[in-house]
């Protein structure tokens, strides 16, 4: 009865021991396509705002947290202080241009001071851009350019921010500018979505701006189109380094996607943007040597209008598959945007149209020959006239 036993047991463990090995890969399937679909879930969708540069996933241009090779050196002096000079820059040169070919439209000896801490104001309705605030300069020195809320000039705007970089012993200004993606500002973090790398701040779909929540003051009753994506570093306007290379400056240069937004076709800041810098310089108020570091107007209250004759630049397709789940889950699908999977299916109808099937060209290569049938009958049809004539070459003798 043992041996009985026993003979039945085998069958039943070499039964198991094949669904067990069979089920590991299905399982290892499903526990991949649920990390995926996690991931896809968790993607930030304004990673569309950066330009194609790297097919690499792990790129920092599809990363959302502030850059690994993100440095900072000590700050500088306090720019307040009276016995802040500049100092020698030597050992703090870099060797690469950071403007990257860009010309800056101003140069000073000494580093601007530190990005002040804010409050961004509310957002004053759909189609606004935040523009952050910086640092301009003059005779008397440096001057703060009060952030603003402006109307984007056209669908798909994106503001890549203006940055000071050191290069040969001094600082340039490099002026910022609008475009389809955002290009390199000198890895600073002025915070309220530009972290450094890109915009964080929302991205254009379905025919609007969508705007994050998690760093932007949004103001419900005015914004339609929101959603909900958090972000690294500290992203409240808090005081940061405000200037690219040299001792104290941020040492990080451009990714291969913001070197590309730079040859993409730009536009110059705008008529009311250029106001609101004029009028910062004419404000005593707002230069460092008066305000030490904390100048009276940080942000503007009232949104800055756009131009109306800003090129539009040709439309690039979107190319975030975050962006296309977040817009499907709000049910606002983007227009000229197509699924992979429909445009094989479309594909393939197309093909299948184009291919005749053989028994259709059978049915199809008759044709010509049921064409020149009626000549045929013609040819047939030109004797009757002889017949109607032979009976009166007959009736001639007759008479």
């Amino acid at each position: 009865m043992r041996y009985i036993s026993r003979l039945t047991l085998m069958p039943l463990l070499a039964m198991s021991v094949v669904l067990f090995t069979t089920g590991c890969p299905q399982s290892q399937n499903e526990a991949t396509a649920n990390t995926n679909a996690a991931g896809a879930q968790n993607a930030d969708p304004a990673a569309a705002n950066l330009a194609s540069g790297s097919n690499n996933p792990g790129d920092p241009q599809y990363a959302s947290a502030t850059p690994s090779s993100y440095q900072q050196s000590p700050p500088p002096p306090d720019q307040g202080n009276a016995s802040y000079q500049s100092s020698d820059q030597s050992s703090g040169q870099s060797s690469s241009d950071p403007g990257y070919g860009e010309q800056p439209v101003t140069y000073a000896s000494q580093p601007p001071p530190p990005l002040p801490n804010y409050d961004q104001p509310p957002d004053p309705g759909d189609g606004y851009l935040w523009t952050p605030g910086y640092w301009g300069w003059a005779s008397a020195g440096y001057y703060w350019v009060p952030g603003a809320w402006v109307e984007a000039p056209y669908e798909g705007a994106l503001w890549t921010p203006g940055y000071w970089g050191f290069w040969h012993n001094r600082y340039g200004f490099y002026r910022g500018y609008w475009g389809r993606h955002i290009g390199y500002y000198g890895g600073i973090n002025y915070g309220f979505g530009y972290g450094g790398l890109g915009y964080e701040g929302g991205y254009w779909g379905g025919g609007h701006f969508n705007y994050n929540r998690s760093v932007n003051n949004i103001n419900t009753s005015v914004v339609h189109h929101m959603y909900d994506h958090p972000v690294g570093g500290d992203n409240r306007g808090s005081a940061r380094v405000s200037f690219n290379g040299g001792s104290g400056g941020i040492q990080v240069r451009a990714r291969p996607a913001e070197l590309n937004a730079i040859h993409e076709q730009h536009a110059a800041p705008m008529a009311a943007q250029v106001q609101n810098e004029r009028s910062a310089s004419t404000n005593r108020a707002q230069f460092a040597n008066v305000n030490h570091g904390h100048p009276a107007s940080v942000a503007v209250n009232r949104p800055l209008a756009a131009d109306r004759n800003v090129r539009v630049p040709a439309a690039a397709p979107v190319r975030n598959q975050g962006a296309q789940q977040l817009q499907q889950r709000q049910g606002n699908p983007q227009q000229r945007q197509v699924n992979p999977q429909q445009q094989q299916r479309q594909t393939t109808q197309q093909e299948q149209q184009r291919q005749v099937n053989p028994q259709q060209q059978q049915r199809q290569a008759p044709q010509p020959q049921r064409q020149q049938a009626p000549p045929q009958q013609q040819r047939k049809a030109a004797p009757q006239p002889q017949r109607q004539q032979a009976p009166q070459k007959e009736e001639h003798p007759k008479k």
